[in-house]
């Protein structure tokens, strides 16, 4: 089976904002409403804890898949993130996927760096190797190696990677079960992002074509895209100052934003004020690149025109797409875009 016969799957993406039991009253509607999968972030100060959300979640609904988006090795050790996720996969045989990624929102508010793609590889051999039952050699401290291994484990659990550079894209398509790719929709950067991921796989002799890849795309069902456009000026800012600018040039949007913006906390993608921050972003965003790049990297539009794109989405190999509104600290409103975008016939009901 290739890619394009997997079952093109749509899921949306809910920070865990509240509390588990008010976040799981999402999910349900979410699985009412038809969507495949329910994604869940991981950032320990910016929302509840991740597994403990998805518990609930696992005991409250019936379908839907269950995955993080993603949570990390860094704050969390291989061993106990290998744990948390056979706990999820019992209360919810077959629909937990682990997706992995190197940090970002996590590490950087308590000062740890990002994981480098030497120590995730290492990682994601840990997690497979504990979650198929097998023994692992532990570096102890000054006491040379502990052997363990994980009580009761989850073969089936899939490790999907998070990535959007060249080395992890590399990695994921190495070692991963399934790819998570963050440059949105641009078929630009989306051609570029699976050349890699076709290039690790092959370099492993793997068949890429058998790889599932998901895209993270925000997504707005509206007619007037202007004036939603404008809200999504802080992504923009984050994406030119991590390094992206030359993506973003790709789709025609040059803008230079300095290294360091004052005025938001977070930080821009997650900024608790988020009014402020894009008015803060407009300094360097324009209306004009901020509709650019709604047009281009993410799902903004009719109905019709998602729908669409949804499509040629899965012509290219693609296999499923995540749903992410402006936001993190608001629940998130599933019945709005997915009863625009089944109307339209994109996604057969359940």
């Amino acid at each position: 089976m290739t890619a394009s016969d997997i079952p093109f799957r749509v899921g949306v993406r809910v920070p865990p904002c509240d509390r588990a039991d008010r976040v799981v009253e999402t999910v349900w509607r979410a699985e009412r409403l038809g969507f495949d999968d329910v994604w869940f972030p991981d950032s320990q100060l910016l929302w509840r804890d991740v597994f403990t959300t998805l518990t609930a979640a696992a005991l409250g609904t019936e379908r839907i898949g269950l995955g993080t988006a993603v949570t990390n090795l860094a704050t969390r050790h291989p061993a106990v993130v290998a744990s948390a996720a056979r706990s999820v996969a019992e209360l919810a045989p077959g629909r937990f996927t682990l997706g992995l990624g190197v940090g970002n929102s996590s590490v950087g508010p308590i000062g740890l760096r990002q994981t480098t793609s030497a120590a995730m590889r290492e990682g994601l051999g840990m997690l497979r190797a504990l979650l198929d039952g097998r023994e692992w050699d532990f570096e102890g401290s000054g006491s040379g190696t502990v052997r363990s291994r994980l009580r009761d484990p989850r073969p089936e659990v899939p490790l999907h990677l998070a990535a959007s550079g060249p080395k992890n894209l590399r990695l994921a398509g190495e070692v991963a079960d399934g790819v998570i790719l963050l440059s949105g929709v641009s078929p630009r950067t989306l051609e570029g992002a699976t050349a890699r991921v076709r290039e690790g796989a092959e370099a492993a002799g793997r068949n890429a074509d058998t790889i599932p890849l998901t895209v993270s795309a925000y997504c707005a069902v509206t007619d007037d895209i202007e004036a939603e456009a404008r809200r999504i000026k802080p992504i923009c800012a984050s994406i030119a100052q991590n390094g992206g600018a030359p993506f973003l040039a790709l789709a025609g949007i040059d803008v230079q934003v300095p290294a360091t913006i004052g005025g938001v906390y977070p930080d821009l993608v997650h900024a608790e004020d988020w009014d402020a921050a894009v008015d803060i972003c407009s300094a360097w965003i324009s209306d004009e690149a901020a509709v650019r790049f709604a047009e281009e990297f993410c799902l903004f539009g009719t109905a019709e025109r998602i729908t669409e794109r949804l499509r040629a989405l899965h012509t290219t190999g693609v296999t499923g797409v995540f749903l992410q509104h402006v936001g993190s600290y608001d629940p998130h409103r599933p019945d709005r875009g997915r009863r625009h975008i089944r109307a339209a016939g994109t996604v057969p009901d359940h």
